[in-house]
């Protein structure tokens, strides 16, 4: 058969070769068939995990009726929770360490390590509503921004450093990402958008990605339409041409009205926000639903929550409240150097010297506190910063009287309620920052009823009422007298 050796050993090898061929070609089989196997029974664990865990969400969240929307996102919210909790064991480790010792910083600890880990189900709940009200503000905001002390918002490539230059203390989760969850893409004049590809990266090292590429793929533009039809844009320019003036003013009006309307909803959905935040931080740990812990976890998820997006959504402020703004403005070009006691300011309670102690100015400490006020990006933080202004005030009032009174002791407080808004409104006029009005508006619509009642809540008010005088003075309704405001 074969006339050679050599024939033969080429045979034998290439037989060798057939037969290795063949037994890696069934023991390939036998490994997938293994692996189908694995997959199959790790499916049906994972499938009986998820029943459980749903029977338990279902037992937490049992209602003697049928389940409201609201009710059956909750119940799911929290089974992702629970099975998050399957697959990892710091939060095990947390409740272990409260239970042992609830301390305030503990609970502080805990918030800030839950609001860093990016694939965790508050996480996830927080980019989404972050994405959805920013993807709401952006296309007003972006036309047109009225000019502030403050940095004003800039096209840039990352969202983060748009809306804050800073680090933020969680990262992005690519889970959020508008060009994959068709949830997160906003709806404008009832028409449906069309989904962004996929191009659009995500950007890890920012709390924000680059949604300046998304944004510009939602049809926010007019419908473009063609010279040729009646009713083109010609037309409409010539017919615009011959318009009365009274047409012009009730477009602005309408325009006005809409966005107040526009930002009242807003303003709804973050309050709807921050309130399933909390739920959902409450349900995931249960040792922070006390009173006091549970306002230590709604301060961390407020500031989580609105750093990133202040700066879009005080431009949408300073746009509903531009005349107000503008009436301070013209308020301090008249009087913007007036002295203490032309507005009202006792004789005791500023220095006869002008270069008072304090600086060059009286109340000078209290005024460059408060422009301080413009920089910070979470509401709590500019409470506390008017807090820290009206409490300078006081203390410069109690050093001028000290300079007026032989017996420098003091039997009574330097300034009572009368006092106080004078001087308030000396120091809102040379702060000279008119976005401080929309800035105290959005405090109100945003700070928690419980900080109303005490210090807060008197500091704020006492603020609103020094703007809303300081507005007035241009118009002449306000008079400046020696002893008191009218």
């Amino acid at each position: 058969m074969f006339r050679h050796p050599a024939e033969l050993r080429v045979f034998w090898r290439k037989l060798k070769a057939f037969v290795k061929t063949l037994s890696l070609q069934r023991q390939m089989m036998e490994n997938l068939i293994i692996a189908k196997a694995r997959q199959d029974a790790l499916q049906r664990k994972m499938e009986g995990r998820r029943l459980r865990l749903q029977e338990e969400a279902n037992r937490r969240f049992a209602a003697s009726g049928a389940m409201t929307p609201e009710e059956r996102e909750q119940r799911l919210l929290y089974t992702n929770v629970l099975e998050y909790e399957q697959d990892h064991d710091w939060p095990k480790q947390w409740k272990a360490n409260m239970k042992r010792n609830p301390d305030v910083t503990l609970v502080s600890d805990l918030v800030s390590y839950l609001l860093s880990r990016s694939d965790h189900p508050v996480v996830k709940l927080l980019r989404k509503h972050q994405y959805r009200i920013y993807n709401r503000l952006y296309p007003i905001v972006s036309k047109g921004l009225p000019l502030s002390p403050a940095v004003p918002l800039r096209p840039c490539r990352s969202t983060h450093n748009l809306l804050h230059p800073g680090k933020s203390s969680f990262s992005t989760d690519s889970s959020l990402s508008p060009s994959r969850s068709h949830n997160l893409i906003p709806k404008y004049d009832d028409k449906e958008v069309e989904e962004p590809s996929e191009q659009v990266t995500v950007d890890r090292e920012n709390s924000f990605e680059d949604l300046e590429q998304f944004l510009t793929q939602v049809d926010w533009v007019p419908p473009h339409s063609s010279t040729d039809e009646p009713g083109s844009d010609a037309d409409l320019v010539c017919n615009s041409s011959t318009e009365p003036e009274q047409d012009e003013s009730h477009v602005q009006e309408l325009e006005k009205r809409a966005l107040k309307e526009h930002l009242k909803a807003i303003v709804k959905d973050i309050h709807i926000a921050i309130d399933q935040l909390l739920s959902l931080c409450l349900l995931s740990f249960e040792c922070l639903n006390t009173a006091s812990f549970k306002d230590l976890c709604l301060a961390s998820i407020e500031e989580a929550f609105f750093t990133p997006l202040w700066s879009a959504l005080v431009t949408l402020f300073r746009k509903v409240y531009i005349e107000r703004e503008q009436a301070y403005e013209a308020s301090v070009k008249l009087y913007g150097d007036i002295s203490p006691g032309d507005i009202g300011i006792p004789l005791k309670l500023f220095p006869k010297d002008p270069a008072s102690p304090q600086g060059s100015y009286p109340y000078e400490s209290a005024v460059q506190e408060l422009t301080l006020l413009i920089h910070d990006r979470c509401p709590q933080r500019k409470l506390e910063c008017i807090v820290r202004t009206l409490r300078l005030i006081c203390a410069c009032a109690e050093d001028y009287r000290s300079l007026h009174e032989v017996d420098s002791t003091p039997r009574t407080a330097a300034i009572g309620a009368d006092d106080l808004l004078p001087i308030l409104s000396y120091v809102a006029l040379r702060c000279r920052c008119p976005q401080l009005v929309s800035e105290c508006a959005a405090l109100e619509e945003f700070i928690h009823e419980g900080y109303l009642i005490g210090e807060e809540g008197y500091c704020l008010t006492s603020m609103q009422s020094a703007l809303a005088y300081v507005e007035s003075l241009h118009t002449g309704v306000a008079q400046l007298t020696a002893g008191k405001l009218i």
